[in-house]
């Protein structure tokens, strides 16, 4: 399994944390959601589940649960700027279709 952060995406989790003053690090996961079928979950995470994998990069944990992964093994988690807009981006190569807002996905 192979879950990667870039650089900025690793900055941003971070200084997050640190705003937020506790946590882990950064928990992804998929839901049911949107015209596509599966959304995109990012939350901080503050505890281990017994199911949970850690994957570590740039000195930040990302925290994904096991039955996540198949819809999430080789997502590169991305942070961008384009004017006023920042957010997380995620490329996987998994999704072979996403909804015309962008915030779903289909696998």
């Amino acid at each position: 399994m192979s879950i990667t952060l870039t650089e900025s995406a690793a900055k941003q989790i971070a200084k997050q944390l640190a705003k937020r003053g506790r946590g882990l690090g950064l928990r992804l996961g998929v839901k049911k959601a949107g015209c596509s079928g599966l959304a995109y979950v990012v939350d901080y995470a503050d505890d281990l589940g017994g199911d949970d994998q850690v994957f570590e990069e740039h000195g930040v944990k990302l925290i994904i649960n096991a039955s996540d992964l198949p819809v999430l093994d080789g997502v590169q988690v991305d942070y961008t700027r384009e004017g006023i807009s920042e957010a997380f981006r995620f490329h996987n190569p998994n999704a072979r279709a996403s909804c015309g807002c962008g915030e779903s996905f289909t696998v």
